[in-house]
C-alpha cells in the first residue's frame, strides 16, 4: 500500500484482483509536487491499457521531447487534460464492465466506485475557498445543489439528500447526489444545465477550473453514455462523509494474470454477487417490515383520525341540517312578506300613478290656458305700448306748436307796449301844448289860427287815433279770439290727453292685473313644479321600494343557491365518507396482504446452484443446453421456461424474473388489491 503526498492510498479493490495490493510502474506514479502534475502519468495510463506495438513501446506513449514540451505547459490545463482523460477511461471501462457484466449495477462494484472518485476530483478542480464563522469550506455541494433552481426536476435528488440522517457533511452529501443523479440516468442534464450558466459558477470555481472551460463540456458529453447503465444503489446505509477519494489505476492497466485468473474471478463475482444478493434482499426485508409496522401505525393513527373526522363530519351535517331548515323557514317568511309587500306596493303606485296621470292632464290644460292669456295680455301690452308711443308723439308736437303760439302772442304784445308808448308821448304832447295854451292866452287868440290848425292836426291826430283805436280793438279782439282758440286748442288737447291718460291709467291697470296674474301663474307653477318634485321623490322612493324587493329577490335566489352548494357539499362528504370507508377497508386487506407476503418472504431462502440437479416445476435435469435461472421471488431453481416471466418486487421497482408459481400468485395478489 503506497500512499501520496495528498493523503490517499493507491490500491486496487480486494473482490476483483488477484492480489490485495498492487504497486503501480515507476512511470504511472505522479510526483509528490502535485497529484496530476505531469500529463506523463494519463498518458503512461492510456498507453499501459492500450496492446504493446511491435517495437516493443505502447502506441500515444510520449517521448522524452513531449514530456518535456508538456512541462512548459500550464500547469491547470495539464490538470485538466489529466482529468479529462481520466474521466475517458472511467466512464469508458465502466460502460464496457457494465455491458459485459450483463445486469443491474449496485454500490460495491469497483469500476463504478472509481467513476464516482473521478467525477468527484472532476468537480472539485479549481474550486474557490470559501470562508466561514470557524474555518475555511472548500466544498462540491455548493454548485450541485445550485442545479435545483436551474433544473425544477432535480429538487427530488435534493430533498431525499437532505432527508438521508446518516449524513453529516457537505461532501458526504454530494456523493450522495452522484449516485442518485446517475440512478435517474438524468446526471448529464443537470451538469449541463450547470455548465451553460458561467456567471453563477464563477461564485464556486476560478476562471481556471475543469467546470469552467471546454474539457466540462466534454464530459458532460461523455456522461450521456452513462445512460445505457442501470443502477441499483443504497446509499441509506452507506458510509459516504468518511470515504477516501483516491483513484486506483491499477483497474486500467492489463496483466497477464488477471487473464489467467478470469475463471476465478468469475466465480468470486458470482459467490459475492449471491452474497450482495441476499444481503440486500434481507436489508430490504427488514426495511419494508418497517416500513410496514410504520405504514401500520400510520394507518391506525390516520384510521382514527378518520373516525374522529367522519363524527365531527356527520355533527357539521346535523348542524348544516338545522341550519337549512332554520333558512329555508326564514327564506319562506321572507317570501310571504315581500309577496305581500309586493302587493300593498303593486296598488299604491297604480293608484298613485292614476291620481298622478290625471293632476297631469289637468296640469298641462291649466298651464296651456294660461300660456294663452300670457300671450294674448303680452299682445294687448304691445299694442297699448304703440298706442302710448303714437300719443306721445302728438303731445310732442301739441307742444311745438303751442310754443310756437306763445312766441307770436309775445311779439304782438311788444307792437302794443309800443303803440301804448308812442300814445303815452302823444299825450304828453297834448298836456304840454294844453299848458302852453293856458299859459299863453295871449298866445292863443294870436294864435287861434295856428289853434284852429292845431285843431284840425287834432282832429287828424284823433281820427288817427280812433283809427290805432280801432285798430287796437280789432288787434285785441283778434288776440282775443287766437286765446280762445288756443284756449280751445289746449282744452281739445288737454281732454285728449286726459282721455289718453284715463286710457294709460287704464291700460296701467291692466298690466298691474296682469302682473297679479301672471304672479298667481308663477305661484301656482312653482307649486305644480313643487307638486311634480314629489311626484318625482314618490316615484324615485317607489323605484328605490322595487330595487329593495328586486334585491330581497336576488338575495333569496343566492340563499337558494347556497342551500343547494350545501346540500351538494353535504351528499360529496357523504360520498367522500364512504370513500374513506372503502379506503379503510382496502388498507386494510392491503396490510393483511402485506403481513402474509412478509411471512411468506420470511421463510424464503437462496437456493445454491449445486444444491438443485432438476427444475423444481418440470423435473427436467440441468444441462449446457437447460441452464439454471433463479427466481428473485421464492429464491427457487428453473429452467428458462418456467422462469420467462418478469415482474417488479418489493426488493427492486424494475421488473425481474420470477418463475411460474410466484408469477401467478402476484398477479392475483394484484389483482385482488385492485377495487
Amino acid at each position: 500500500m503506497k500512499e501520496t503526498k495528498g493523503g490517499g492510498a493507491l490500491a486496487t479493490p480486494g473482490p476483483r484482483g488477484a492480489s490485495a495490493e498492487r504497486a503501480l510502474p515507476a512511470a504511472v506514479l505522479p510526483p509528490r509536487g502535485a497529484l496530476w502534475a505531469p500529463r506523463a502519468c494519463a498518458d503512461a495510463v492510456a498507453a499501459a491499457a492500450r496492446p504493446a506495438g511491435a517495437g516493443g513501446r505502447a502506441q500515444g506513449a510520449p517521448t522524452p521531447d513531449s514530456a518535456a514540451a508538456m512541462a512548459t505547459k500550464d500547469p491547470t490545463a495539464v490538470e485538466r487534460a489529466n482529468l479529462l482523460n481520466m474521466a475517458k477511461l472511467s466512464i469508458k471501462g465502466l460502460i464496457e464492465s457494465a455491458l459485459s457484466f450483463g445486469r443491474t449495477l449496485d454500490s460495491d462494484y469497483p469500476p463504478l466506485q472509481q467513476f464516482f472518485v473521478v467525477m468527484e476530483h472532476c468537480l472539485k478542480h479549481g474550486l474557490k475557498v470559501r470562508k466561514s464563522f470557524l474555518s475555511y469550506n472548500k466544498t462540491i455541494w455548493g454548485p450541485l445543489e445550485l442545479v435545483e433552481k436551474l433544473y425544477p426536476e432535480a429538487e427530488e435528488i435534493g430533498a431525499s439528500v437532505r432527508d438521508l440522517p446518516g449524513l453529516k457533511t457537505p461532501l458526504g452529501r454530494a456523493r450522495a447526489w452522484l449516485r442518485l443523479a446517475l440512478m435517474q440516468k438524468k446526471m448529464a442534464d443537470y451538469l449541463r444545465c450547470l455548465i451553460l450558466q458561467r456567471d453563477l459558477l464563477s461564485e464556486f470555481y476560478e476562471y481556471h477550473a475543469l467546470m469552467m472551460e471546454e474539457e466540462g463540456a466534454v464530459i458532460v458529453g461523455l456522461l450521456v453514455g452513462l445512460n445505457v447503465i442501470d443502477a441499483n444503489l443504497c446509499v441509506k446505509g452507506e458510509d459516504l462523509d468518511s470515504q477516501v477519494g483516491v483513484i486506483d489505476f491499477s483497474m486500467y492497466l492489463k496483466n497477464e494474470e488477471d487473464i489467467g485468473n478470469k475463471e476465478r474471478n468469475v466465480q468470486i463475482a458470482a459467490i459475492l454477487d449471491q452474497k450482495n444478493y441476499v444481503e440486500e434482499l434481507n436489508r430490504q426485508l427488514n426495511s419494508t417490515v418497517s416500513s410496514l409496522h410504520s405504514r401500520v401505525d400510520s394507518l391506525e393513527k390516520s384510521n382514527t383520525k378518520l373516525i374522529e373526522e367522519l363524527a365531527i363530519a356527520k355533527n357539521n351535517i346535523i348542524k348544516l341540517q338545522e341550519e337549512n331548515h332554520q333558512l329555508r323557514s326564514e327564506n319562506k317568511l321572507i317570501l310571504m312578506k315581500t309577496q305581500q309587500h309586493l302587493e300593498v306596493t303593486r296598488v299604491d303606485v297604480e293608484a298613485e300613478l292614476q291620481t298622478y296621470k290625471h293632476s297631469r292632464q289637468g296640469l298641462d290644460a291649466m298651464y296651456s290656458d294660461a300660456r294663452r292669456q300670457l300671450r294674448d295680455e303680452s299682445q294687448l301690452r304691445q299694442d297699448v305700448e304703440n298706442e302710448l308711443s303714437v300719443q306721445v308723439s302728438m303731445k310732442h308736437e301739441i307742444e311745438l306748436a303751442m310754443k310756437l303760439l306763445e312766441k307770436d302772442i309775445h311779439e304782438k304784445q311788444d307792437t302794443l307796449i309800443g303803440l301804448r308808448q308812442q300814445l303815452e308821448e302823444v299825450k304828453a304832447i297834448n298836456i304840454e301844448m294844453y299848458q302852453k295854451l293856458q299859459g299863453s292866452e295871449d298866445g292863443l287868440k294870436e294864435k287861434n289860427e295856428i289853434i284852429s290848425r292845431l285843431e284840425e292836426k287834432t282832429s287828424k291826430i284823433t281820427t288817427a287815433m280812433k283809427q290805432l283805436e280801432q285798430r287796437l280793438q280789432q288787434a285785441e279782439r283778434a288776440q282775443m279770439e287766437a286765446e280762445g282758440e288756443d284756449e280751445k286748442y289746449l282744452q281739445e288737447c288737454l281732454s285728449k290727453s286726459a282721455g289718453l291718460q284715463q286710457r294709460i291709467v287704464q291700460k296701467e291697470r291692466q298690466l298691474v292685473q296682469l302682473e297679479t296674474d301672471l304672479k298667481i301663474e308663477k305661484e301656482w307653477r312653482q307649486t305644480l313644479q313643487e307638486d311634480l318634485q314629489r311626484e318625482k321623490d314618490a316615484s324615485s322612493h317607489l323605484r328605490n321600494q322595487t330595487q329593495q324587493i328586486v334585491s330581497l329577490k336576488k338575495e333569496f335566489l343566492n340563499l337558494q343557491d347556497e342551500n343547494q352548494q350545501l346540500k351538494k357539499i353535504y351528499h360529496e362528504q357523504e360520498q367522500a365518507l364512504q370513500e374513506l370507508g372503502n379506503k379503510l377497508s382496502e388498507s386494510k386487506l392491503k396490510i393483511e396482504d402485506i403481513k402474509e407476503a412478509n411471512k411468506a418472504l420470511q421463510g424464503l431462502v437462496w437456493l445454491k446452484d449445486k444444491e438443485a440437479t432438476h427444475c423444481k416445476l418440470c423435473e427436467k435435469e440441468f444441462s449446457l443446453s437447460k441452464r439454471k435461472h433463479h427466481c428473485r421471488n421464492c429464491g427457487e431453481i428453473f429452467c428458462n421456461a418456467c422462469s420467462d416471466n418478469e415482474l417488479p418486487l418489493p426488493s427492486s421497482p424494475k421488473p425481474v424474473r420470477v418463475c411460474d408459481s410466484c408469477h401467478a400468485l402476484l398477479i392475483q395478489s394484484c389483482s385482488s388489491t385492485l377495487p
